[in-house]
């Protein structure tokens, strides 16, 4: 048996440490949750449905804790983490109407009746990111089972808590044994077990596009399905023609929210180059203005990095040599503390090109509408991005030009749980959220009744 320390990275102190999982344990785990997921696609819909709501509830009366463990374990800022909580409240709201919603088709044909029914795909696998624990964890787990699967959870070795706290509230709201478990682990032993065991035949990562690509891979030996959520370098496009001083006041929230550990962090500012100058200047007080520090403050609002070895790894962007414009504040001393840092490199500089996922930014020029859609796209990712524009034809060609999955027009909102959240390109495949998640659990059966002529 081993086990992995949890790290407050806003202290470096030890929370305490958490058994990590073999491959027996976990084909232990997948044995039951089939067992469990048979039972719960023989309920009737309306009681599956209960259920779900039932789990909405109990997160709703724990949202103060769960947020308290993403603050010690994350560093997310209190405001945040309240969030957080409540999104997978909302998250487990919204798909305790599915249940009663999957109805299949009735098509009309030649000779007889033609249906369709919704089938569970059984046991799901769900391998979840460390920066946003609980609300991705729910992304996967709240359509799945209302789609009346079994699912089997994942959690980032960092960043466990709050996952494995919601599979003990899963318990305590009535959610049968077995259906809903976290399965603490290194991804080379519980996360490939998913990919390979016979039993899951889905997963969903969240995470990097290099590992993304490896379970894609392993998962295509089974022809298993997946749904790919991976990383971003998304462009915020200031045309001439907007808010300027909203643009430049927004655009740090855009990309230092949850000290830039987002896949749809903002971290390429696209601005006219006749208004460069001007937005550069207002952008400065409002970097300087970005709040850091204590993530159980409310006044807070960015926290550390996750760990020492992200720390590093966002460090090696930013050498003494690198083109600074100008930097935010951050506490010194213990803690992953880094500063947001804004940079205005040359189009190629792998700080352009490469997914920092950290609260560094860069500042790029462009000429006009046809160079922004240019540079917009000039990135294998397409996850996310902000236009900002008052010209609304100006904002539908460039929104319908760009090779992005979830654009924002003068705003920096990506995901709502009502819509559907995805990336093109190298940022994932298939889409999660919105009201056709439960849809990517079920397999399509189509039956063909045969009707004879009345004698």
């Amino acid at each position: 048996m081993t086990s992995s320390e949890v790290i407050n990275p806003a202290t470096e102190e030890v929370l305490g440490s958490v058994e990590l999982l073999d491959v027996d344990r976990v084909d232990d785990a997948v044995a039951r949750a089939k067992s469990a997921q048979q039972r719960w696609a023989r309920l009737a819909p309306a009681d599956r449905a209960g259920a779900l709501r039932s789990f909405a509830a109990v997160v709703d009366a724990h949202v103060d804790e769960l947020a308290r463990l993403e603050v010690a374990n994350s560093g997310h800022p209190i405001g945040s983490a309240e969030w957080e909580a409540g999104h997978v409240r909302d998250v487990l709201q919204f798909y305790s109407a599915s249940p009663e919603r999957l109805s299949g088709r009735q098509i009309p044909v030649t000779g007889g009746l033609d249906v369709t029914f919704n089938e569970p795909l059984g046991v799901v696998g769900v391998i979840t990111p460390w920066n946003f624990p609980m609300t991705i964890a729910a992304w996967g787990f709240a359509p799945a089972l209302a789609a009346g699967n079994a699912v089997v959870l994942k959690p980032a070795e960092w960043t466990p808590l709050t996952s494995l706290r919601l599979g003990e509230l899963a318990i305590e709201a009535g959610l049968p044994a077995d259906l809903l478990q976290v399965l603490p682990g290194r991804g080379s032993v519980v996360g490939e077990r998913f990919v390979t065991h016979p039993d899951v035949p889905k997963i969903v990562f969240t995470g990097s596009t290099e590992v993304g690509t490896r379970v894609m891979a392993g998962a295509a030996a089974q022809v298993k399905r997946v749904t790919l959520e991976l990383g971003g370098k998304s462009a915020n496009i200031v045309f001439d023609d907007c808010d300027l001083e909203k643009a430049a006041a927004t655009a740090p929230y855009g990309v230092f929210d949850n000290a830039g550990q987002d896949c749809c962090a903002r971290s390429r500012i696209l601005v006219q180059r006749n208004v460069y100058d001007r937005f550069m200047e207002l952008l400065e007080p409002a970097v300087k203005g970005v709040k850091v520090g204590d993530p159980a403050s409310r006044d807070t609002e960015m926290g550390p990095l996750v760990s020492k070895k992200h720390w590093q790894s966002v460090a090696s962007y930013v050498s003494d040599d690198a083109p600074v414009a100008f930097r935010g504040a951050a506490p010194e001393g213990r803690g992953y503390w880094f500063a947001p840092t804004v940079l205005t490199p040359q189009r190629t500089d792998r700080t352009v090109t490469e997914e920092i996922f950290g609260p560094v930014v860069t500042v790029l020029p462009f000429d006009d509408e046809a160079d922004a859609i240019a540079l917009g796209n000039d990135t294998p990712y397409g996850l996310s991005g902000s236009i900002w524009t008052e010209n609304l034809s100006r904002a539908v060609r460039v929104s319908r030009a760009l090779e992005s999955g979830n654009l924002s027009v003068n705003s920096h909102s990506s995901v709502r749980y009502s819509t559907p959240f995805g990336g093109f390109k190298q940022s994932g495949l298939g889409r999660e959220l919105g009201p056709d998640a439960p849809l990517s659990f079920t397999e399509t059966k189509n039956v063909f009744f045969a009707v004879s002529e009345e004698s």
